[in-house]
């Protein structure tokens, strides 16, 4: 028994991807191509995107909406979770990090399961919800750049329906949120003012997990 989250070093944390992890071959190919890139602390982590699957599942989500793609892990597990009746929206910017991305939803066979939206992620929402969206996504998660967050917020808000689920990730920013500092980067005083605000915030029943780098999962009440 313990009254905190056990802190997981190097050891324990592969005992937990040993036990813990079922993953599809091309995610896991996906995941060791990505570890060799120089932005590698970009994607999520494993244990994160098994949580997400799982939560997919449970709720039965066929719609998923996603802002940040990078090299198109998460959006590969969430498409692979909700089966070939599930639709996966996509925002992103950047053509290199994308083009990883639809190679591995190919090999998975999922590519026409993603409608990947290139542009800012703002215009992009803002496009869905002017097409008539609103309210139609089960999921939403968000993991881009973090002075944007409350707008991304915002308009997921508007874009998942009653019940369903955001999940905001990089809530932590490896503990640097905690305190910030004079010489932090911009997006570090605003996450701590984001997360706090997020407490009161009553369009949201939530909870924080302290899997990878800080999980916020939001049900829209």
């Amino acid at each position: 028994m313990t009254s905190r989250t056990v802190a997981l070093d190097a050891q324990l944390h592969a005992y937990l991807l040993d036990i813990g992890l079922t993953e599809h071959p091309v995610l896991a190919e996906l995941r060791s191509f990505t570890a060799g890139h120089r932005l590698a602390k970009m994607q999520i982590a494993p244990e994160q995107g098994q949580l997400m699957r799982w939560l997919l599942k449970l709720t039965g989500a066929r719609r998923y909406l996603e802002v940040g793609v990078f090299t198109g892990y998460s959006a590969l597990s969430a498409a692979l979770a909700m089966g070939e009746a599930g639709r996966v929206t996509a925002c992103d910017v950047s053509e290199t990090f994308t083009a990883i991305a639809r190679e591995y939803w190919q090999k998975a066979g999922v590519a026409d399961r993603v409608d990947l939206r290139m542009g800012p992620a703002l215009d992009t929402l803002k496009a869905l919800i002017a097409e008539g969206e609103a309210g139609r996504f089960d999921f939403a998660f968000i993991d881009a750049d973090k002075p944007s967050y409350p707008a991304y917020l915002d308009a997921c808000h508007t874009l998942v329906r009653p019940g369903g689920i955001i999940a905001v990730d990089n809530v932590f920013l490896s503990g640097r949120v905690v305190s910030p500092q004079a010489g932090d980067p911009p997006g570090v005083a605003l996450m701590h003012a984001f997360n706090a605000a997020l407490v009161h915030d009553e369009r949201f029943e939530m909870c924080v997990v302290p899997v990878g780098d800080g999980l916020t999962l939001l049900t829209r009440r």
